[in-house]
């Protein structure tokens, strides 16, 4: 009799969001395509916002949050060196119907913006390039576009598979927050991350950390497989769409953050800290 069948496992609850490219990263640990030894992953899906306030509570022992919400959970989660979704010169866009909108308008305070959480990376980075002069309400991630197309936001912050489409829709792109990130530091924005909660203890802490870069590396590995069950969470994304979104943030830096990702997430949160949008600084410690 194997040990899996003597004992009870050990539940442990992963917390991501439903779209795409964290299904695929947490594909093999949820559907037993590799040995947990001993422990039963389970789905918690939640919008980023969502995650990232339960995150805070210390509600799971796993979740994918913001890096802008790890400043906020340093205490009680530990950063896992595998699971980053970065943005290599690409990232959230303000996006926009207006052909006569500038930044300076929204620098200004001119204009209200749909934001899609005050805890995303995606925020953080629009306050870094912007300051605190521009009005902003909080809208689910997914109704940004249909928001601004109506009128009710002269601009929208879009995160997720909305960065591929929107064009689609009509809408222009204002600037990319990945794009200005780059251009400023030189760096990659580092946009997600995934956390474990301190209190599991070490051992089992490094444990999850191995399982997880387990997990990333099966599903790159075996991507058609991973991808086919990734595209349930598309959102009826076209297939072609959903591998290229999958692409850009599920790849080698989603492995390993590596030198260079390290310190993309130590200079945002150096310079979120400088401008005082997190409470203090942070000094970033890797797990695994």
């Amino acid at each position: 009799m194997s040990a899996s069948t003597s004992a009870e496992p050990t539940v442990i609850r992963v917390g991501h969001s439903p779209d795409s490219d964290d299904a695929f990263m947490f594909y093999a640990l949820t559907h037993d395509k590799i040995d947990t030894g001993g422990l039963k992953f389970v789905h918690q899906l939640e919008d980023i916002q969502t995650l990232n306030n339960r995150a805070r509570n210390g509600e799971l022992e796993v979740s994918a949050v913001s890096i802008h919400a790890f400043a906020h959970l340093a205490d009680t989660y530990a950063l896992l060196s595998s699971g980053s979704s970065m943005g290599d010169k690409y990232g959230p866009k303000i996006i926009t119907t207006n052909p006569d909108l500038t930044m300076e308008d929204i620098r200004s305070g001119k204009v209200k913006v749909a934001v899609p959480g005050l805890l995303t990376t995606a925020y953080l980075s629009f306050r870094l390039c912007f300051g605190d002069a521009a009005p902003v309400e909080v809208v689910p991630f997914d109704q940004i576009i249909e928001r601004v197309l109506d009128g009710t936001y002269d601009a929208g912050l879009i995160i997720h598979e909305g960065q591929l489409y929107y064009p689609e829709k009509g809408l222009r792109q204002l600037v990319d927050m990945g794009v200005w990130w780059y251009e400023t530091t030189g760096l990659p924005l580092p946009l997600g991350g995934n956390v474990v909660r301190k209190d599991l203890g070490q051992e089992q802490v490094e444990k999850i950390a191995r399982l997880l870069k387990e997990s990333i590396v099966y599903a790159l590995e075996n991507r058609q497989e991973a991808l086919d069950y990734a595209l349930t969470y598309a959102r009826d994304l076209d297939p072609a769409l959903a591998d290229r979104f999958v692409g850009m943030y599920v790849n080698e830096w989603t492995v390993d953050y590596g030198p260079i990702g390290r310190e993309a997430v130590q200079v945002l949160l150096d310079k979120a800290a400088e401008a005082k949008l997190i409470p203090k600084r942070v000094d970033v410690q890797f797990v695994g």
